[in-house]
């Protein structure tokens, strides 16, 4: 009966209102998420960096004048219920007909927008809570985390907060620590939420940035798994980093061989999927980056665990309704919610990406 529920106010909500330009038909999704249930984990974990969720009034702690009504980008209230309406599309798809169940964002601008996302489309049948603190960031972005109140208990969160020792002006994102049970097993896991600093500079001028954030991180995976050798730990979401970047390999030691780990180190899916499948979630100029990660902790492929992943557990959701002509270079992009300064209707310059946690039979 839910899923009759969920597919009625799908069809409405989605199809009812038109999507600016790249729109999919009914039967592609009603395929594609055929598909995926199929093969769809005890929880499933989507992350997605849903680039500049605004609301439409001016904080005048944050430099958000560029999204308002009156700014470069002529953010409307229209414009803000259309990209809420587009997340939802996306996250009920890459669900697999039912909504994930587990959600990190990155690029949101308060809790007033997940609020919004959650209460004001289809996902308010799911009862998600909120787990989301203000971090100091110029342009006011922060991580969020959401979660069906029927699949996961947060116990307790905290931020990290980074100041720069070798700049200590400078602002950016929190680094967002929820720990929490999985519901039907009991089981306990640490969820990091993670937004690294930009690339603007350059790769290698800003490079100490993100391998300072990164080393914050570690010592925090350090200090749990000091305590429990077998913890499980899953650090995600947009590192601006490859996997074979010293942040992300190096200093989170993220590696991508499952069956030569040493203790303490970490697995990222992404690694294989990019150093050997030559896959990306996000396009600068020509090339398809992957800075998007799950990284875990080797907790999770314990033989005696009663939650695990598996080695394909891992995914990138691309399909064709989420991409366009790339307009500067060969092939295709993600479909944005601007073009440049021309507004499209999209969705975000990142794909989204998500793992499957499975349950002990």
């Amino acid at each position: 009966m839910q899923r009759i529920i969920v597919f009625l106010c799908l069809w409405v909500f989605l199809f009812g209102c038109k999507t600016p330009q790249n729109t999919t038909s009914t039967t592609a999704i009603e395929e594609h998420v055929e598909e995926d249930t199929d093969t769809r984990g005890d929880i499933r974990f989507v992350n997605y960096n849903i680039e500049n969720l605004y609301d439409t009034y001016n904080d005048t702690l944050k430099d958000d004048e560029e999204f308002l009504p009156w700014g470069m980008k002529a953010w409307t209230q229209e414009r803000y219920n259309q990209k809420l309406k587009n997340i939802y599309k996306v996250l009920v798809n890459v669900g697999g007909w039912e909504m994930p169940d587990i959600i990190t964002l990155e690029e949101i601008e308060n809790r007033r927008v997940l609020e919004d996302l959650i209460e004001r489309t289809p996902m308010s049948q799911y009862k998600y809570g909120i787990v989301h603190e203000d971090s100091p960031d110029a342009r006011g972005v922060d991580v969020g985390f959401i979660y069906r109140r029927d699949k996961f208990t947060p116990l307790q969160h905290s931020v990290i907060r980074i100041t720069f020792p070798f700049d200590t002006a400078s602002k950016t994102r929190d680094v967002l620590m929820v720990k929490g049970l999985i519901n039907k097993m009991r089981d306990t896991m640490t969820v990091f939420v993670c937004h690294f600093p930009s690339r603007r500079g350059g790769e290698v001028a800003s490079e100490p940035r993100r391998v300072y954030v990164a080393e914050q991180v570690r010592t925090k995976i350090d200090s749990i798994l000091v305590r429990d050798p077998m913890a499980k730990i899953i650090v995600v979401g947009d590192f601006n980093d490859e996997p074979d970047n010293k942040s992300v390999y190096e200093v989170l030691r993220g590696k991508g061989d499952l069956d030569n780990l040493q203790p303490g180190d970490m697995y990222n899916f992404m690694y294989n999927m990019k150093m050997k499948e030559g896959l990306g979630s996000y396009k600068f100029q020509e090339f398809w980056n992957l800075i998007d990660h799950f990284t875990v902790s080797q907790g999770f492929f314990s033989t005696s665990s009663m939650s695990f992943l598996k080695p394909t557990s891992a995914h990138i959701y691309n399909k064709d309704w989420l991409v366009m002509p790339d307009d500067q270079a060969p092939g295709v992009k993600p479909f944005r919610t601007y073009n440049g300064p021309q507004y499209t209707g999209g969705y975000s310059d990142h794909l989204p990406v998500y793992l499957d946690i499975y349950f002990k039979k």
